[in-house]
């Protein structure tokens, strides 16, 4: 299981981004179930929207119906991300989600190119660092 981070979506569907080739490619790799959370979806939704237009919303959209992302959230998920938000000051709650689901699920993979932050998070899961992919897959 990968943790899914909008930057890796928003690469995948734009052609102009400087990841894409690499997202693309490493995207067509994996065999396991991405995981993101609603946070991560609404982000996902406002900035293909705002850099892609509706074209690009509507195929979006047919990514979230087809199924291409899990979707994982619990009863006290937003507490859990709203520590890790205070933990690690100025990081969002978008990607405070993603550490809280990593940890609860066990995983330290998160697919994510901003490397800046996730290098500086420690995974709930004791592990000494997240395995940053598509930048640190085998």
């Amino acid at each position: 299981m990968i943790v899914l981070d909008t930057s890796v979506v928003v690469a995948a569907m734009n052609r102009r981004d400087d990841h894409h080739r690499a997202v693309v490619d490493w995207l067509q790799t994996v065999s396991g179930a991405l995981v993101t959370s609603p946070l991560a979806l609404a982000e996902m939704d406002y900035l293909v929207t705002r850099h892609g237009g509706l074209a690009a919303a509507q195929r979006l959209y047919d990514d979230f119906d087809a199924g291409a992302y899990r979707v994982e959230w619990w009863p006290a998920a937003i507490h859990g991300s709203v520590e890790v938000a205070r933990e690690y000051r100025g990081l969002g709650l978008a990607d405070a989600s993603l550490v809280a689901i990593a940890g609860r699920l066990g995983t330290a993979d998160v697919a994510t190119l901003d490397e800046r932050r996730f290098r500086t998070l420690r995974p709930l899961t004791g592990e000494p660092a997240f395995r940053l992919l598509p930048a640190d897959a085998d």
